[in-house]
């Protein structure tokens, strides 16, 4: 195979532009086009990954789906709070409920066991999968957000997403078309305050 002809100027661009756009920034009742989330998956598919264990697994919702998974970390919520006998607030029901019909779509994310790995690389391999789905939100784009509420820590919820041992719910990544043209501002810390260069 030829090395491809990467410009980096481009590279560089989608990788600082990248950015975190949350419910509110959502345009609701416009779904993005399915073949969108497949080449966001796509990309996905394509993260590094140690001895090929390729342990990330996803879940799409979207149309009734949305629905259906609203309910039911809103029903969960519900049932944990009459469980462990803490506070049941109805605002916390109600956008439990409601997010995810605001989103287009909205994606489990899965890290998947395999043995002999250590469950860094795991978590790490899942990581970058999603970078890269966040990246091609973003060239395309669209409001996307990686949340690790609702169900994601819920020991509860792990049956229903197929978990064992030590897999993992990772969270859940929405996308949306945005409701605005205006693209939100980046900020990090200077590159002096996060290396140490040892040269000798």
């Amino acid at each position: 195979m030829q090395r491809p002809d990467f410009n980096i100027e481009e590279v560089n661009k989608i990788i600082r532009g990248r950015r975190s756009m949350f419910v509110a920034q959502f345009k609701e009742n416009d779904p993005v086009e399915d073949s969108i989330i497949e080449e966001i998956l796509e990309n996905a598919r394509w993260a590094p990954t140690h001895k090929l264990t390729q342990p990330w697994q996803f879940i799409v919702y979207t149309g009734e789906g949305l629905k259906k998974f609203g309910q039911y970390q809103a029903d969960m919520y519900k049932l944990r709070a009459e469980k462990n006998g803490t506070p049941f607030l109805e605002g916390t029901y109600q956008k439990f409920l409601d997010n995810p019909q605001k989103a287009s779509h909205v994606i489990a994310i899965l890290m998947k066991r395999s043995e002999g790995i250590p469950l860094m690389e795991e978590i790490s391999a899942t990581a970058m999968a999603v970078q890269n789905m966040y990246l091609t939100a973003s060239a395309h784009g669209l409001a996307a957000y990686w949340g690790t509420g609702g169900p994601t820590f819920w020991q509860e919820a792990r049956p229903d997403f197929g978990l064992e041992g030590e897999d993992i719910l990772m969270g859940f990544f929405y996308i949306a078309k945005p409701a605005t043209d205006n693209w939100p501002e980046g900020k990090r810390d200077s590159l002096d305050e996060k290396v140490a260069w040892i040269r000798e």
